[in-house]
């Protein structure tokens, strides 16, 4: 194959899909030239099998990368880290996602915030469910599991944003970065003389064999929490609610039967995840897929072009329930397996439920344009124009 006839990588299309599959069939280890950003040749996997080799194999592909792009933003950042170091500070945190927590916030946080969001407008008989749910739900949930004033939310979503698109706006992302770390301090601080039942106390006291978590990774876990948290899950639950209401029937099905509502999760999280890349650098020389990748390459992981192998899952171009039981690669897999993932299926869970018991007769606004996911980063529709009875 001429170079001419490989799929070409554009990072500003809004609709990927269709070039990772042509990636897929004729070159899934694909090498990039260097870009005005970065000179180093990069190379992008987009088959299951070689996806979730990278990512299993942490020694041969390094996270550390993750420093050099978001970690400027975030801070002090479990992303970037590999080994024993990674597995001490995951350990560490990981006591804050623990299953009574999970349950303690579904009652007390995740269930009254989601059903007051509906209260503001359950009486119109329409809504955009993107601006009045999805958009505020999820980082009102972190603000308030985190121990922040609720009140803020609008806030931390703008820092969010802005966090998270940093490396295509430096000097915004770094703005948001110090800004939320200096609003976080005084909280941080307090609670070290003043716990409560919230996640910065569990961060401050945190410890395992005698080791505390640094005030760096502290402000680092919490940089990430918040956009990490916040962003993504809003974004799959819109490409959730898209699904359904794209499908009448389907969503007829669901709104009957709530068993349903874990599978429509998975099967969205495989279909159209959030974030459908991440990064990892060769630290030595390796083949992936009869590819030789020469060490010290970036390497970024096509999970939305891997969790659509056809290898895999049939017609995996396609949203369907009832597909057999199989794992997908939306939250990652191996050491770096996304910690806050039982957290976003809760949210999820509970967020879809409430929606379909309050908005009875849900169907797509005929009058406003119809929903888009899109995006090549980031994943998700920015307005779901909606009816119900009232």
């Amino acid at each position: 194959m001429s170079d001419t006839d490989i799929p070409h990588l554009d990072f500003t299309t809004p609709q990927p899909y269709p070039t990772w599959a042509r990636m897929r069939s004729e070159c899934p280890v694909m090498h990039n030239d260097g870009s005005d950003w970065d000179s180093r040749v990069t190379y992008s996997i987009s088959t299951f099998s070689d996806a979730e080799k990278v990512m299993r194999d942490w020694e041969t592909f390094s996270s550390s990368v993750n420093a050099e792009v978001i970690g400027q933003y975030m801070g002090d950042l479990i992303l970037a880290m590999n080994g024993p170091e990674h597995r001490q500070y995951r350990n560490l945190v990981a006591h804050a996602f623990r299953a009574s927590a999970l349950d303690r916030w579904d009652t007390d946080v995740v269930v009254p915030l989601i059903h007051q969001l509906i209260d503001k407008f359950q009486a119109d008989g329409k809504a955009d469910l993107v601006a009045q749910v999805t958009s505020k739900y999820p980082v009102q949930v972190i603000c308030a599991i985190v121990g922040v004033p609720l009140e803020d939310f609008e806030q931390f979503h703008q820092w969010a944003e802005e966090i998270n698109t940093g490396p295509f706006d430096h000097e915004r992302g770094m703005a948001a970065s110090r800004n939320m770390r200096a609003y976080l301090e005084p909280i941080v601080e307090a609670r070290r003389t003043d716990p409560r039942d919230d996640l910065i106390t569990d961060l401050v006291t945190a410890e395992v064999d005698g080791e505390k978590l640094t005030d760096e990774k502290i402000y680092g876990f919490l940089r990430l929490l918040l956009p990490a948290g916040a962003e993504t899950t809003f974004r799959t639950m819109g490409n959730a609610l898209t699904a359904l209401l794209e499908r009448p029937d389907e969503l007829a099905r669901v709104t009957a039967d709530r068993s349903l509502v874990p599978e429509v999760i998975e099967e969205t999280l495989r279909w159209e995840t959030s974030v459908p890349m991440i990064s990892r650098i060769s630290a030595k020389d390796a083949e992936v897929g009869g590819v030789t990748i020469p060490s010290g390459c970036p390497v970024s992981v096509l999970v939305g072009a891997a969790d659509r192998d056809e290898t895999r899952f049939d017609d995996g171009e396609e949203w369907k329930l009832g597909r057999p039981t199989q794992t997908h690669l939306a939250f990652g897999t191996g050491p770096h397996q996304c910690l806050g993932m039982h957290l976003a299926r809760l949210e999820l869970r509970t967020g879809l439920n409430v929606i379909l018991d309050r908005l009875p007769n849900m169907r797509l606004d005929p009058s406003q344009p119809a929903p888009v996911i899109e995006g090549y980063a980031f994943r998700g529709p920015t307005a779901i124009p909606v009816l119900f009875d009232v």
